[in-house]
């Protein structure tokens, strides 16, 4: 069960990390490194946003038991001293605050959980890396975890074009539905999946990234579906934002490589996002997705996730071609 404080601390510490990744992405893209080195603006980034998620869950909720991507012991070293202070900065100039690295360090390690908790959060601070440093599509996802179900799931996707014209949503998954909060609005609307007429009518959307998802197979898949549109591709957990709204009625995430397995934060938003907004959720086998396994889904292989309408049709092609 969730508390409406849960509930309120969550999109509060999401809209705070998407305000300091679209900061700092914005900064990228005009050519301003946030620290030196190669690829140190997105690792600023991931830091800093795990970092405000956890000072304003704990701020608000006490201590957390959290399953974050992000390890503190990466920062520690004295030749990661730049990078350090990169993160400390852009994560005081978020919380509009001074900090010190020991503090900073803190909110990051606080992540370190191991999944085998009856509850526990997990949180991506920005999933799809390279669509953010391509200045497109990427995600903040944050989830709560209870006996091994999903219960609350918050999806920040600062720079996803809604249909209003506006950029940039939030959504929330709750018990009792989906809503979302779009281009900065203070109040929600329903969120509900799209229901084509026919599976021809029906859109696939997938990862850009090739190596996220085998693009052939889910070519294969969509001709014996007798799908002609082309797949929407995006980044992040956007896919799943774009299947909850109606955007598209099908996202795949075929296994690439045998004895794969997902890590739970890239999945676990998202996930009851699209299921609170009418959808289906299971991995390949059809099987629903298990988060009592750690930090990464031991016993599912890859992600089927539909409006709800057609998913026996798409498992029954997706377990054709895979074999």
């Amino acid at each position: 069960m969730v508390a409406d404080l849960e509930r309120d601390a969550a999109v509060e510490a999401v809209h705070a990390a998407s305000a300091l990744c679209a900061g700092a992405q914005g900064r990228l893209a005009a050519g301003e490194t946030l620290t030196k080195g190669d690829d140190s603006p997105v690792t600023v980034a991931d830091f800093a946003a795990q970092a405000v998620v956890v000072a304003t869950l704990t701020e608000r909720l006490g201590a957390v038991e959290l399953v974050g991507e992000e390890d503190a012991a990466d920062l520690a070293s004295d030749d990661q001293a730049t990078l350090r202070d990169g993160v400390v900065a852009l994560t005081a100039t978020q919380l509009g605050r001074d900090l010190d690295a020991g503090q900073v360090l803190g909110w990051i390690d606080a992540g370190d959980a191991d999944g085998s908790g009856d509850r526990f959060w997990t949180l991506d601070p920005i999933d799809g890396t390279k669509g953010f440093l391509r200045g497109d599509q990427y995600a903040i996802a944050l989830a709560l975890v209870e006996a091994g179900e999903i219960v609350l799931g918050v999806l920040g996707c600062p720079n996803l074009p809604n249909p209003d014209g506006s950029t940039g949503a939030v959504f929330v998954a709750t018990g009792s539905g989906c809503v979302a909060y779009t281009g900065g609005a203070s109040t929600a609307t329903a969120v509900r999946v799209a229901e084509p007429a026919s599976l021809a009518e029906a859109r696939f959307c997938e990862s850009v990234e090739s190596g996220h998802s085998n693009h052939d197979d889910s070519a294969e898949i969509a001709r014996r579906l007798g799908i002609v549109a082309e797949p929407y591709r995006i980044d992040s957990q956007c896919k799943y934002a774009a299947v909850a709204r109606g955007d598209a009625s099908i996202y795949l995430r075929l296994p690439t490589r045998p004895g794969y397995r997902e890590k739970i934060w890239d999945h676990a938003a998202g996930k009851f996002v699209v299921e609170r907004a009418g959808g289906t959720v299971t991995d390949v086998d059809g099987r629903p997705l298990d988060f009592r396994h750690g930090r990464r889904l031991e016993h599912n292989r890859g992600i089927v996730a539909t409006d709800g309408r057609f998913h026996t049709e798409v498992l029954a092609a997706v377990q054709a071609v895979l074999g």
